[in-house]
């Protein structure tokens, strides 16, 4: 038995990577994430069990020890994600859906949200979005949604700016007419807000009108600059944020271009083969008529005029 020694200079390899290779390998599996997928739906499922009294009252420590299963599921899952980053602790804290996994297994054990049933099952509820770390679609629209944050809080400032302004027109050409409506710029903004989505429209400008024909404009107005000018002012930001939660999607997750497959040698020979015989039957088809020989035309036999001379 020959022993090879040691390298000199060469350093055994770290524990910590080794651990973070092999599990890795378990959460990048495709198995993993599909059995990770199913348990976020069956503890949806054992979540709208519990809405129901009679199920509830009846299956109650089934449910509690199918609860308890989730979260012990969980918490292994999330352990397997931490030691999967055990070479690179940092990337782990720098993954948002890592920090919001890790806050809903670890919530579920602290005692004063264990004790509060509301708070808990709001926090089990939560995990239900959790889907959107296995479908890319529904990911894109989380990210969406939150890059246009900051567009949807101009959007409301400027929204708010109108309201008001069109509440205190509204307050002092309609609040002694109908003060219902009108009697207070809280009323005004409220009836105004409703008018936002076109319902009651049509009774507001017949009330209107009873008070003023002047009202049609005011009105009119409204309508042009809140439910058209602003919603879809709302929707350009809503798209331009989804393109580039798309494009960040992309980025992180590029796809892996398929390599060509290299030509089979025998089926190329082949090929050419048929080809090359092809063009010999074609040829072939061409070449009998120019190949086949003349008949000389038959001498005349000497008369014997022609044999004298």
């Amino acid at each position: 038995m020959n022993d090879h020694p040691a390298l000199p200079g060469a350093t055994p390899r770290p524990l910590r990577h080794a651990l973070a290779e092999r599990a890795r390998t378990v959460t990048e599996a495709r198995w993993f994430a599909l059995t990770v997928f199913i348990l976020i739906l069956t503890n949806a499922a054992l979540l709208g069990a519990e809405t129901y009294s009679g199920l509830s009252r009846d299956w109650h420590h089934g449910l509690r020890l199918a609860e308890h299963l989730c979260l012990a599921a969980f918490t292994v899952e999330i352990a397997l994600r931490a030691c999967a980053h055990a070479d690179r602790p940092r990337d782990f804290f720098r993954d948002p859906w890592n920090l919001f996994d890790l806050a809903v297994v670890v919530c579920a054990f602290l005692p004063l949200v264990r004790e509060n049933t509301t708070v808990l099952r709001l926090l089990r509820l939560s995990r239900v979005l959790r889907t959107a770390r296995f479908l890319p679609q529904l990911r894109i629209v989380f990210v969406a949604v939150a890059r246009s944050l900051p567009g949807t809080v101009s959007f409301l400032l400027v929204g708010a700016l109108l309201l008001y302004v069109y509440a205190m027109v509204g307050w002092v050409f309609f609040g002694e007419a109908d003060p219902g409506q009108f009697g207070s710029i809280g009323r005004a903004a409220l009836t105004l807000f409703l008018l936002m989505t076109l319902d009651g429209l049509g009774d507001a400008v017949h009330a209107g009108l009873e008070i003023s024909r002047w009202s049609i404009v005011y009105y009119a107005s409204y309508v042009l600059f809140a439910s058209f000018v602003l919603v879809n002012v709302l929707i350009g930001v809503v798209i331009s944020s989804l393109e580039e939660a798309r494009e960040l999607e992309r980025e992180h997750s590029p796809e892996v271009p398929v390599p060509a497959l290299a030509p089979d040698p025998a089926v190329d020979l082949r090929t050419r083969i048929a080809i090359a015989r092809k063009a010999l039957d074609d040829l072939e088809a061409v070449l009998p008529p120019l190949l086949t020989p003349h008949q000389p035309e038959p001498t005349p036999a000497p008369t014997p005029d022609t044999a004298r001379s």
